[in-house]
């Protein structure tokens, strides 16, 4: 097998939470296009099919199914319809996440963090619990946790710290679910997003123009990601060009914590 073969995904589904949007669609599409057909799981109708009319349109085989993971049971029930619609998963990629509001630790009320919590980390559990567990009966899978350079680093601009503290408990749960599942066939890896804009960072940007500027001096790059330089790297762990690697966590930040 050539080393370019190595990263060729034909006939391997896999399933992107999160993945109607921003650095979650952009992974889809470099999956989609190595040749896997994928499941896009997604809270907002409307985005769930502009994204699938897209990828469709592009000669991908596309599924969507909408769904709150930040609600447990939801997650639950989504794995769940995920197993019989599709009895074979190849690939996860649990990306579903973000912060949304910005309220001080001493003002955060038990609810919200709750809330956070279960939109990071809980719904990472329930998806690798449910659906990873379905890989081992095959022993083979690749699961994609999607963290934050803010499990290492708490950004001087935010408060709560509950989306600091769900993405460092996401590379440490990659680790230990990793060692488990090493010698059953299933790698668990992640990546560790710094600052890309999407759609949700330019409308942060839109509403403080000089935050763009900001944030990129701060960046040894002197740049924000483009969501497609997710791309790559995804598909590398989640083919079998990355066969060696498991328990990884890879930060993406253009240097970043370099600074």
């Amino acid at each position: 097998m050539s080393v370019l073969d190595q990263f060729r995904l034909d006939g391997r589904r896999a399933v992107i939470t999160g993945g109607s949007r921003g650095l979650g669609l952009a992974m889809a599409r470099a999956l989609a296009e190595a040749g896997a057909e994928v499941i896009i799981v997604g809270s907002d109708a409307g985005h769930l099919e502009t994204a699938r009319a897209e990828l469709s349109n592009e000669g991908h085989i596309v599924h969507v199914i909408q769904a709150d993971l930040g609600k447990p049971e939801e997650a639950e029930k989504l794995c769940s319809h995920v197993l019989e619609q599709f009895p074979r998963i190849d690939i996860l990629i649990n990306n579903v996440g973000g912060r949304r509001i910005n309220t001080p630790t001493e003002d955060l009320a038990l609810e919200d963090w709750q809330r956070l919590i279960d939109l990071n980390l809980t719904s990472v559990f329930v998806c690798t619990k449910m659906i990873g567990a379905s890989m081992l009966k095959h022993r083979h899978g690749r699961i994609i946790n999607v963290a934050s350079i803010n499990a290492f680093w708490p950004g001087k601009a935010m408060r709560g710290r509950s989306y600091e503290t769900a993405k460092a408990a996401i590379t440490m749960f990659t680790k230990a679910v990793a060692a488990d599942w090493a010698p059953l066939g299933v790698t668990v890896n992640c990546i560790a997003p710094g600052p890309f804009l999407t759609d949700a960072n330019r409308r942060w940007i839109g509403e403080r123009p000089e935050f763009e500027g900001e944030v990129a001096s701060a960046i040894p790059m002197g740049r924000w990601g483009q969501p497609h330089e997710i791309g790559g790297l995804a598909l590398y762990l989640a083919s079998d060009a990355s066969s060696f690697m498991t328990g990884s966590t890879i930060v993406l930040d253009g240097g970043k914590l370099l600074w």
